[in-house]
């Protein structure tokens, strides 16, 4: 499937996906990033109205200081679900129903519940996923193929009757009474202002995601996923032996719990080696730390990043030379490491810091 950086028409007619998920707002981007950092092939299409066209500038979203512009703030989300794996796509979704529906079989015993979802867009394309997010706050009218009427409730305004996604057709974890599709957006007051709909995003990415390891056999109690990178330290003392994690796993397995012996082995590897996966050394987080920085600077305005530079190469010069009489022919950061005061390397750092 074509890239949405990539343009084109799509390489084919029929694509395949463990999760579709319809928007890449805060919503749909959260949805997306932690559904890719979990394995699962994810498809975000992402074209239509978005509620964050109509707002002048972002000042309340934690982790911008003196906020951000909405136009820097979608890029990055864009670009955050593709860094993570998802596959984004700029489609317009059109409609959400059994893929069993459009491709009838002739197996007649099979349930028409159990067949995937197929969402088909604008531009000719069609995924067929086990599952469905929608994080489009303005619409869900693609959805009604696959649940009726039953989604959407009509209100008068200005003399008119209008539709729209009844908010509590989705539960508070996002399930819906359509199995496979879940809802983030629209939720009512549980998906206003845009850190709220990112959170939401996550957390119902987070049921979706308990929901397949359910499925797979796991204890509810060991289904809920973290996505949570963990340091060397945690994994120090009995929690570094494997066996510590198989007592700690069976502990949490009820006694009436259905899965075979085969089945619980498996999963109980399975468990502990992602648990294991989440681990990162010093240098590790180091690497991290420096890409982060570094694919946030792709975002920031190429002027103020020379500007930001410009003053932090005048401070490391004050730095080495406190009094002003260095020569005109050494270069700024050349003078002799003896002439700088003792603090100049804490003042190196702390400049250094407040960048990062």
């Amino acid at each position: 499937m074509s890239d949405a950086s990539e343009g084109g028409e799509p390489e084919s007619a029929f694509e395949s996906a463990d999760a579709v998920v319809v928007g890449c707002g805060p919503a749909g981007a959260a949805a997306g990033v932690f559904l890719a950092r979990s394995g699962l092939d994810t498809v975000v299409f992402d074209r239509g109205t978005a509620s964050l066209d109509r707002c002048a500038f972002l000042g309340n979203y934690p982790g911008f200081p003196a906020g951000i512009d909405v136009e820097t703030f979608q890029a990055l989300l864009r670009d955050h679900a593709r860094e993570t794996g998802c596959r984004l796509v700029d489609d317009l979704v059109q409609s959400v129903e059994r893929a069993g529906d459009a491709d009838p079989t002739d197996d007649e015993s099979a349930d028409p519940a159990d067949a995937p979802l197929a969402v088909e867009t604008q531009d000719g394309r069609r995924v067929v996923a086990d599952r469905v997010i929608a994080a489009t706050r303005y619409t869900g009218e693609y959805c009604r193929p696959l649940t009726g009427d039953a989604m959407f409730e009509a209100h008068e305004h200005d003399g008119e009757t209008h539709e729209h996604v009844d908010p509590d057709y989705a539960d508070a974890d996002g399930r819906t009474p359509v199995d496979g599709l879940y809802v983030a957006s629209p939720a009512g007051q549980r998906d206003v202002q845009a850190v709220v709909a990112a959170g939401r995003g996550a957390h119902v990415a987070r049921t979706l995601l308990e929901d397949r390891r359910v499925e797979r056999g796991y204890p509810v109690d060991l289904a809920r996923h973290y996505d949570w990178l963990r340091p060397d330290s945690e994994f120090e003392g009995e929690w570094g032996d494997r066996e510590r994690w198989r007592e700690w796993f069976d502990e949490r397995v009820p006694e009436d719990h259905d899965a075979d012996d085969a089945t619980l082995d498996d999963l109980r590897e399975e468990y502990i080696d992602d648990a294991f996966d989440t681990r990162r050394s010093a240098d590790e987080v180091a690497d991290l730390t420096d890409r982060g920085h570094q694919r946030l600077l792709e975002h920031l305005d190429d002027d103020a990043v020379l500007e930001r530079a410009a003053e932090i190469e005048a401070g490391r010069t004050a730095a080495n030379d406190p009094d002003g009489d260095a020569p005109d022919d050494v270069p700024a950061g050349d003078a002799p490491a003896g002439d700088a005061p003792d603090g100049g390397g804490r003042s190196e750092g702390a400049s250094a810091n407040r960048n990062h």
